[in-house]
């Protein structure tokens, strides 16, 4: 082979490398995008199975075998509730309205956990204290309610800020110096409809409230009486 011959076949050989080299770095790079995609998508699946873990394990300790859905305990230091698991027939009640829901304290018990689990439980937390300040007698009670409500869940930047709107706000502020049981009548209303529409329904759906409207399976025991 004559050196001109030789010449041109190493040229082509260069050439040939050139054209590869950015097609195999395109391949590289088009790799490590997939790779970051799939360890992003890792990431978040394991994320969201902690939180569903979170809260199963929150919710665990509701799940006592007895059939009634409370209980009450005296003691010297007062009265203590322990909520005890609902048959059933009670659990499916709940899923007849949100106000089955919201009357029966285990189930109250059970949506504020799973509230939690979607980081809205301060929509339950103002609904129960609305609840509890509509029961105040005193005048001098219902003020100081009034504000320490307004601070936990109204003001601008709360520590548990609910989402309604400015003007609803604004009158609630405005009525706090004279405050009335009715002054967070509205914002009560604005949660408890956040809540029917949204969270209720996903809580009826959720792997804890099916669980509870299962039959409990007959044990062997049960079974030879």
């Amino acid at each position: 082979m004559g050196r001109a011959a030789a010449g041109q076949q190493r040229a082509a050989m260069q050439s040939a490398v050139l054209v590869a080299l950015p097609q195999d770095g395109g391949r590289m790079e088009r790799g490590s995008r997939r790779r970051a995609e799939l360890e992003e998508a890792d990431k978040g699946r394991m994320m969201k199975r902690t939180i569903i873990k979170d809260w199963k394990k929150k919710l665990s300790y509701f799940l006592q075998n007895s059939s009634r859905s409370s209980k009450v305990k005296s003691t010297k230091a007062g009265k203590h509730h322990t909520y005890f698991r609902p048959s059933p027939e009670e659990a499916r009640l709940w899923s007849e309205a949100f106000d089955e829901l919201l009357a029966n304290k285990y189930g109250v018990a059970a949506f504020r956990a799973f509230l939690k689990s979607e980081f809205c439980e301060e929509n339950i937390e103002f609904w129960l204290a609305c609840e509890d300040f509509k029961k105040t007698k005193s005048p001098q009670k219902l003020t100081l309610k009034a504000k320490k409500i307004y601070n936990d869940f109204i003001e601008k930047e709360a520590p548990k800020e609910i989402n309604i709107d400015f003007q609803t706000k604004n009158m609630i502020a405005q009525n706090l110096q004279e405050a009335t049981h009715t002054c967070f009548s509205a914002a009560q209303k604005r949660v408890y409809s956040l809540m029917e529409n949204n969270s209720y329904p996903r809580f009826l759906e959720s792997e804890f409230y099916q669980e509870l409207c299962k039959k409990p399976p007959i044990t062997r025991a049960a079974q030879g009486t």
